[in-house]
């Protein structure tokens, strides 16, 4: 049976190619909205987090009505670190809309999402987005685009995708260059052409793979997933089968279909249909729901393995428990584990009783995860990033990133010179006649971590930094994590300006006159290798004698202020930063100066 009035599409892009901006124009276009209805921008981000780094984390669904098909549409994150999330809805979808930018073409993101949904063997319509900037380029872009699909080993019929122009911004999409844009019929009406219609047997027992879970804290854990056979009825009795195949009788108590952003009650549907569950207490990803008369599980969704771990443990700093709400390592506990139900592509592992250790695919990943908490009113430490490496026959191998930059031309060979020290391989130099240089390089894992916030001081703010796993190679020696120490708290107190003068001397400061510090947290980046203790506490002594030049006024230097990802790029292996809801403090593991330095010695 093929479900002719039903098309389900994800859509998939590199970061900032407007994927969500399009999807607003194809909610308003299609009648979704009164016309009378206030919408704000990005109505799909709707993640605190999402609006605030301007980047789609999280999975969503929606669906639209054109011509008496309901669309049900997939939005996708664009950065490889939540590949996770793309990954698992590739099972429910039968195309993509490819979205590539008309002026940077095909970028290191589009790559990587592309060929998740190739290997699915799912029908590409390219959009060519942004055609109304000034540098668009639609023409070369599509050869770009040709040359990828080319590169990944697309299919014949992969291969003749159509091509739409479109601009989400403006809200309009056509067929050939030269059209005038009015709306977005031409890419509706090229999804219900190209993009191939569920098919599947209604009348068989139920499959439904469960690809996504959302929580509700009314009705609980819901699961989301296509029916792949049979039809589900709201109230009736089914089958879960879970990953290690065993089986569990279970009721459905509601049933949800999509319509627009809303999830809306249903009291049956079939083959083809995007759906939610609820009444499962304990479901959870890549399990099957059958019915009871034909129990038969589908295969289980594949998930590339996690590349970096982080350790996050309990706080047990002086200051611990003054800001957060959650601070034992029970509620640490229940919250990994909580995550871990939703975010396919993470792992823990429980290292002790106070500390457990998180496997995900990059810093951003797991990062995403720690200021989440944090908001949530969580307290904890964590360590410095590393990368996950494998013992095999042939040795020691690590994770490898091809990591592509795009940086002026004067700035070129001081990065190069950076990312050689980091053991980087270049594999290709592009200059593109614009004053931009384009470099490609192979470099270990590790040698990105820290390395961010070098990259844009040594190109001004202007260099952009992108990077996808590569697979695994032999070990490639070691690489030095900072060539700068740090500025450690002598004793505990309140900075003072005093104090502070002082020790700018010896560095870059973090803190401001009136923060509050520890003995043996992290005030500053020394100006030498060995780290350096500090007396920031240290006041003017006040005497009744008067000198000449003693009462200038102190001239102090602005701190730097780290954000969440700066701050674990900069610690070292024996440095934690500590996470509150208000607060983000650099310590030394060890804080007592005597304990620190017969550890040193040992």
């Amino acid at each position: 049976m093929k479900r002719n009035d039903i098309r389900n599409i994800a859509i998939i892009a590199h970061v900032d190619h407007g994927k969500t901006t399009l999807v607003d124009q194809m909610l308003k276009k299609s009648g979704t909205f009164r016309s009378n209805e206030v919408v704000e921008e990005r109505v799909m981000d709707s993640n605190t987090l999402e609006r605030e780094r301007g980047i789609t984390i999280l999975s969503k669904n929606t669906a639209i009505h054109y011509k008496d098909v309901k669309i049900n549409i997939v939005d996708t994150p664009g950065h490889a670190d939540f590949g996770g999330e793309v990954e698992r809805i590739m099972n429910m979808v039968d195309g993509v809309l490819l979205l590539v930018d008309a002026s940077e073409g095909p970028m290191p993101q589009t790559r990587f999402v592309l060929q998740k949904a190739l290997k699915t063997g799912l029908r590409p319509i390219v959009v060519v987005n942004k055609i109304d900037r000034p540098e668009a380029r639609p023409t070369e872009v599509i050869d770009e685009v040709l040359d990828l699909f080319i590169e990944l080993e697309a299919d014949d019929d992969q291969l003749e995708f159509p091509v739409v122009y479109a601009s989400g911004k403006s809200g309009y999409a056509k067929l050939n260059i030269e059209d005038e844009g009015e709306n977005m019929i031409p890419l509706f009406d090229s999804i219900l052409e190209h993009i191939p219609c569920p098919e599947g047997d209604e009348n068989g027992g139920l499959q439904l793979l469960i690809t996504s879970i959302d929580y509700d804290k009314y009705i609980g854990r819901i699961g989301i997933g296509k029916i792949t056979r049979g039809t589900i009825n709201r109230g009736q009795g089914a089958v879960l089968v879970r990953s290690n195949d065993k089986q569990v009788n279970v009721k459905i108590s509601n049933l949800y279909t999509y319509e627009g952003l809303n999830r809306v009650e249903s009291e049956k549907a079939t083959v083809g249909e995007i759906i939610a569950v609820s009444g499962i207490t304990d479901i959870n990803i890549g399990e099957t729901l059958c019915s009871t008369d034909k129990v038969e599980a589908l295969p289980s969704v594949k998930i590339d393995d996690p590349t970096i771990s982080m350790n996050i443990m309990v706080n047990d700093s002086p200051f611990a428990g003054r800001e957060g709400d959650y601070v034992t390592s029970r509620h640490l506990k229940d919250r990994l584990e909580r995550e871990l139900l939703s975010n396919v592509a993470m792992k823990m592992e429980e290292i002790s009783s106070d500390c457990f250790k998180i496997l995900g695919r990059g810093e951003l990943h797991i990062s995403i995860l720690i200021e989440t908490m944090r908001r949530e009113g969580y307290e904890f430490a964590v360590s410095r990033p590393e990368v996950i490496m494998k013992k095999t026959e042939e040795g020691l191998l690590e994770p490898i990133e091809i990591l592509y930059v795009e940086v002026p031309e004067e700035s070129s060979s001081v990065v190069i010179e950076k990312i050689s020290i980091r053991k980087g391989e270049m594999l290709n130099m592009e200059p593109t006649g614009t004053g931009i240089m384009k470099l490609q390089f192979r470099i270990p894992a590790r040698g990105l971590i820290g390395y961010r916030s070098e990259f844009l001081t040594d190109t001004k703010g202007y260099g952009i930094f992108h990077h996808l796993f590569d697979g695994y190679d032999k070990y490639k020696g070691e690489i030095r994590a900072r060539n700068r120490g740090s500025l450690i708290a002598f004793e505990s107190g309140t900075a003072a300006g005093y104090g502070i003068s002082g020790a700018q001397e010896r560095g870059k400061m973090f803190i401001s006159p009136g923060t509050d510090v520890y003995e043996g947290m992290i005030v500053g980046e020394s100006s030498r290798l060995e780290d350096i203790a500090v007396n920031v506490c240290k006041k003017k002594q006040l005497t009744n004698m008067r000198a000449s030049g003693s009462e200038d006024s102190l001239r102090l230097t602005p701190p730097i202020i780290f954000s969440l990802e700066q701050s674990l790029e900069f610690i070292a292996d024996d440095e934690l930063v500590e996470i509150t809801p208000k607060s983000i403090r650099l310590r030394k593991k060890i804080l007592d100066k005597n304990s620190r330095q017969k550890s040193q010695k040992k």
